[in-house]
């Protein structure tokens, strides 16, 4: 099963990262590489391209938008055996960083299609 595990920033997130969490960030990042868990990780950019589709037709909008207090600004796509192991890596990763926000959201593949 794969999942995407997200990060927001809310605005509430102070102060830079000291060392000793980025070292323990780096190592819980190499375990969950090395056990073949993690199959994607980075940072995303808070400002984004907006798409509006209308009859097959997709077009780059400029706005305006609701104001938004909440970005997406971190991932990691991982794959376990159940929705609780991903749950237990996400819980791994807040007694490291500490306060925040996310989401865990189950990702579909082909091999997840009917007949397949």
């Amino acid at each position: 099963m794969r999942f995407l595990m997200m990060t927001v920033d809310d605005g509430t997130r102070q102060g830079p990262v000291d060392d000793g969490l980025q070292a323990e960030m780096g190592a819980f990042i190499a375990e969950m590489s090395r056990s073949g868990a993690l199959l994607a990780t980075g940072g995303l950019d808070p400002r984004a391209t907006h798409v509006v589709a209308k009859d097959g037709r997709a077009e780059v909008v400029d706005g305006p938008f609701s104001e938004s207090k909440e970005f997406v600004v971190g991932f990691a796509l991982i794959e376990t055996r159940t929705e609780e192991e991903a749950i237990e890596l996400s819980r791994r990763f807040w007694a490291i960083i500490g306060d925040g926000r996310g989401t865990i959201q189950r990702v579909f593949g082909p091999e997840d299609m009917p007949g397949q």
